[in-house]
């Protein structure tokens, strides 16, 4: 009989391994990931909140723009911040949209526009430089976000060119009447040094005991509101750093040339509205540079016009005319100044 041959048993079939899911080795994290597209902004700080902490960090200029110049001085600024609500709110009504109010954009305009004013100017003069920025520096460009050029100077510009007499008619401290013809007249320590060759004294720079427009008067009083704006991180410090270095520096160097015929680089930095430029006009996150390299540019540009226009123009300030020019190069700063993409290829 023939041997069967035996057939090993198979061996039992292991259970086939489920292959893990790749993704199971991704960071899990604890809360819920929220996609969104860039830019990856968490901070809570909203629009208003800007506007209104500009306002509150105003509240020292103003208060000692009413200290020295009056009532006249606080009907001005009054009139100027109703004017400029009140044309927001008509052109909101025009556009069939909601009113913009609340957002402080309007009033701060206002604002800003009556303390670059002679505590002297009229009225009326200054209810029509609000309604003009509102309306040609800010809604004509298509409201808050879109404009070109700082509102409130565009405002001043146009009372610059509409009233010029007026809007270089300066009074002393403590002499403002409601009649503009009660005021004792008196000179700006810009317009002192460039005709007369006369200096102020540092003190009365820095307390505001000097004739000038309502909120340019005491350095002491811009400093304390515009450190607060740099603090909070409202006012861009490579702005001001950058407008006022630069100012310093090019006040130095025109000074050497002839101490006799030019001021010191402290008196430019103290006397007019270069401080007030610096901290609250040309740090306007709307008509200036978005990216670091630009705001550096953005400053400095606007201290160099600053000092050529006063030292070399035929008038004795130039601060609104520094910063509007760099406002309107502003676009191309941004366009050249342009960080690269992340995986963008050089050229």
């Amino acid at each position: 009989m023939s041997e069967e041959t035996q057939v090993p048993e198979a061996a039992p079939e292991e259970p086939s391994k489920k292959k893990r899911d790749p993704r199971e080795k991704l960071f899990q994290a604890d809360l819920p990931l929220v996609l969104t597209a860039s830019p990856h902004d968490y901070n809570v700080t909203t629009t208003p909140q800007i506007m209104w902490s500009v306002v509150a960090a105003l509240a020292p200029t103003v208060g000692v723009g009413v200290y020295l110049f009056g009532l006249q001085a606080l009907a001005l600024i009054l009139v100027c911040v109703v004017a400029a609500l009140a044309t927001e709110a008509g052109i909101n009504r025009l556009k069939g949209e909601a009113f913009t109010l609340g957002d402080g954009s309007a009033a701060l305009t206002g604002l800003l526009l009556a303390l670059t004013l002679p505590p002297g100017l009229s009225l009326f003069s200054g209810a029509l430089g609000s309604i003009f920025a509102i309306a040609v520096g800010k809604q004509i460009f298509g409201g808050l976000g879109y404009n070109i050029f700082n509102p409130a100077l565009l405002g001043r510009a146009f009372l610059q060119a509409s009233f010029p007499v007026a809007m270089t008619s300066w009074i002393y401290p403590g002499t403002a009447k409601f009649a503009a013809i009660d005021a004792v007249s008196a000179a700006t320590p810009l317009g002192l040094f460039k005709f007369e060759q006369k200096a102020t004294p540092y003190l009365d720079l820095i307390i505001g005991n000097i004739g000038g427009s309502i909120g340019e008067t005491s350095a002491l009083a811009v400093l304390v509101g515009g450190l607060y704006l740099v603090y909070k991180k409202y006012a861009d410090w490579r702005v001001v750093t950058g407008f006022l270095g630069s100012t310093l520096v090019v006040g130095a160097l025109v000074y050497l040339l002839d101490p006799t015929a030019y001021p010191t680089p402290i008196h430019h930095i103290l006397a007019g509205g270069a401080l007030f430029g610096a901290f609250f006009m040309a740090t306007d996150m709307v008509t200036s540079p978005v990216n670091p390299i630009g705001s550096w540019i953005f400053g400095i540009g606007c201290g160099f016009l600053l000092v050529i226009i006063r030292v070399f123009g035929g008038l004795p300030e130039g601060v609104m005319y520094s910063i509007l020019l760099m406002n309107g190069v502003t676009p191309l700063i941004n366009r050249y100044t342009r960080p690269k993409y992340f995986g963008e290829a050089s050229a």
